[in-house]
């Protein structure tokens, strides 16, 4: 979620009078450390995983499943083991947004020897376990990228009711109550957002309309003209940051290892989102799209009318093409320069300070760039700092701009080098999928460096692909724009008419460096034309000193990101939306009821703990523990 300073909240008037003040001093502070770190060489790869849980609560009586407002107590608990011995624990644990919510992370970063993919999937069983030892019977913690039934009545353990006429969210649906109590910041947020914004917040999903769907899909269009009838439309901050990611992050040699991870990664992002897809189900129904990201984009945004280019601009600066969660904007190597084709908004006063300070251009507009938005968070204890010191004011900009890539500096007065964050995967079912999505990704960044392997494409196809990438069965059904001679650094074709193209209409023949492939042409290669990811993989681990058990688990890892990508197993999106259209009680009407919901749920809950097999979900059967509690109707669904 970034940064979470301790102290007292702003009112939103309050942080807007000083909202010039946080940029001109996140400014400084950057420069500074800029300055002290540019040369900063030698740091050695470590790398994380960050995985986000929401606990749920299973009524088996009455059949229904609820998320489970008891987060905060469950962390204070978690907590305990860091405080009494912070370098010696096995996973750290952070609140998230929701009050149902926590986030794990390892104890200790993994470093660069192959063995330790061994022990990614073991440390994420250890997280599952130690948070589970602390639930209650009937409780279960779930890697489930969206809760189904999230914004419906009573979804809440202990009961909530939105307050749509007063507090922080002000939302139809989605009750204050159901934000992480124990720090500040969250419902500060959700209140700025909004009152910067001048209204809620607005995310419309187009549903999947079956024989029996209803349009408009329900009353919402009764109490906002926001709401878009055959959408489902959801609006607060929670619809969003109310769902689980999988994130990793990187700590490069130096920076410009850095600013060459950040930009050979990006083009992955879409490809990932895709083959990660978890989340078809939102507010009790099923969407016609794949993944969470435009709902996150959509709930997080506080662009105003001006900024959002409804309003001739008289208040504010900038018309801003996106919301502060979204994909990035610009490339940062200068390899990368000249797939910058989209024009880019930043402030250029900031721009000029920046290269004032012998901040190159690239380095300079990224900064300048994320400075075009306001604090939208602020404690009364961090407006006046020493900017030699401190960079709170810096990262109070940076962690709000929640990107597909994150650029981060060292932190001050820290062993911690120059770092990027791979942000777009939905998070998984179980430890093993997302075992597989980590280690996949981290061999690819070996890969990249060590074959100065090269995948950028022009930013606009990028934002295509984003979008792309979250449509129903994207993985299997969609092309993407990739590049096809990763081995060479060639500029982007001049007027090339199939450049000119949307990504539907691309004829191959016609484009000389980059292509339309499907995910599976893009991991696993297309005879005569891209030779795939997971084959530059094995090649460059065939030439590596791998033990006989690590070779084991990454080849496991490997066969099944090749499996999922082909379209031989599915994606967790694809998965959930068979399992409710082939549910006993499913109407074709696009809804999700309690009882599915609960069916659904519990299935999941057994999945994860190894009760029940899903070769469909996972290629390989589990060993199967006990099937108490599984519905037997839902057998075969998995």
């Amino acid at each position: 979620m970034g940064l979470l300073t301790e102290g007292s909240p702003l009112s939103w008037e309050e942080t807007k009078e000083l909202a010039e003040h946080v940029r001109q001093h996140g400014i400084i502070q950057f420069i500074n450390l800029y300055k002290r770190l540019r040369d900063r060489q030698g740091d050695i790869l470590k790398w994380g995983d960050e995985v986000e849980y929401i606990i749920v609560k299973f009524d088996n009586e009455k059949r229904q499943a609820k998320v489970s407002l008891r987060a905060q107590e469950i962390l204070t608990e978690l907590n305990k083991k860091e405080l009494e011995d912070p370098t010696g624990v096995k996973s750290l644990w952070r609140p998230e947004y929701g009050a149902y919510m926590i986030e794990g992370t390892p104890g200790k970063p993994y470093g660069g020897l192959l063995a330790h993919f061994n022990i990614v999937e073991a440390n994420m069983k250890h997280r599952r376990e130690e948070a589970t030892q602390l639930l209650k019977p009937d409780e279960c913690l779930m890697s489930l990228t969206s809760f189904p039934r999230l914004g419906c009545e009573n979804f809440t353990d202990p009961p909530s009711k939105p307050t749509p006429n007063e507090g922080a969210t002000r939302s139809l649906f989605f009750p204050d109550d159901a934000i992480f109590p124990g720090h500040p910041r969250f419902k500060t947020l959700s209140r700025n957002i909004r009152q910067r914004r001048g209204e809620k917040v607005a995310i419309n999903l187009p549903v999947y309309r079956d024989e029996n769907t209803k349009i408009p899909v329900d009353d919402s269009h009764k109490f906002s003209t926001a709401a878009l009838p055959d959408h489902v439309y959801m609006d607060a901050m929670g619809f969003g940051m109310g769902c689980c990611c999988l994130q990793l992050t990187f700590q490069a040699c130096n920076i410009t290892e850095a600013r060459t991870l950040y930009d050979q990664l990006t083009p992955l992002c879409p490809i990932m989102l895709a083959l990660t897809a978890a989340s078809p189900l939102h507010r009790g129904c099923i969407t016609d799209v794949d993944c969470r990201w435009n709902v996150i984009s959509c709930s997080v945004d506080c662009r105003t009318k001006e900024e959002r280019g409804l309003e001739s601009l008289k208040n504010n600066k900038f018309v801003i093409k996106k919301s502060r969660y979204d994909s990035i904007d610009s490339y940062l190597s200068p390899q990368g320069e000249k797939f910058n084709d989209v024009p880019l908004t930043y402030d250029p006063k900031i721009y000029q300070q920046l290269i004032d300070n012998d901040i190159d251009h690239l380095l300079a507009q990224h900064v300048a760039h994320l400075f075009i938005r306001d604090t939208v968070s602020l404690f009364s204890e961090k407006v006046h700092q020493n900017d030699e010191e401190d960079t709170d004011h810096f990262e109070n900009i940076q962690s709000t701009n929640w990107q597909t890539m994150r650029f981060k500096p060292p932190p001050p007065n820290s062993t911690i080098g120059w770092r990027v964050e791979f942000r777009p995967c939905e998070v998984q079912i179980t430890d093993f999928e997302n075992a597989a999505i980590v280690c996949f990704v981290v061999l690819l960044t070996r890969v990249i460096l060590s074959y100065n392997l090269d995948f950028l494409i022009p930013i606009s196809k990028v934002d295509e692909n984003m979008q792309n990438a979250q449509q129903r069965n994207a993985c299997k059904e969609r092309k993407f724009w990739f590049r096809k001679d990763i081995t060479t650094h060639i500029s982007p074709p001049e007027a090339n008419e199939c450049c000119k193209k949307g990504a539907t209409n691309c004829e191959p023949k016609d484009c000389e460096v980059y292509d339309c492939m499907t995910v599976d042409e893009i991991i696993n290669g297309k005879e005569g034309d891209f030779p795939g990811l997971i084959p530059l993989i094995n090649t460059y681990l065939s030439g590596m000193d791998v033990d006989a058990d690590t070779h084991c688990t990454i080849q496991q890892y490997l066969k099944f990101i090749q499996r999922r990508a082909s379209g031989e197993i599915f994606t967790t999106a694809s998965w959930i939306r068979k399992f409710v259209t082939e549910h006993p009680e499913y109407k074709l009407d696009s809804k999700v009821s309690e009882k599915i919901n609960y069916d659904l749920l519990k299935t999941i809950c057994a999945i994860e703990k190894g009760e029940m097999s899903c070769p469909e979900l996972l290629g390989y059967s589990t060993m199967s523990k006990t099937k108490e509690n599984i519905p037997t109707a839902l057998s075969k669904n998995c």
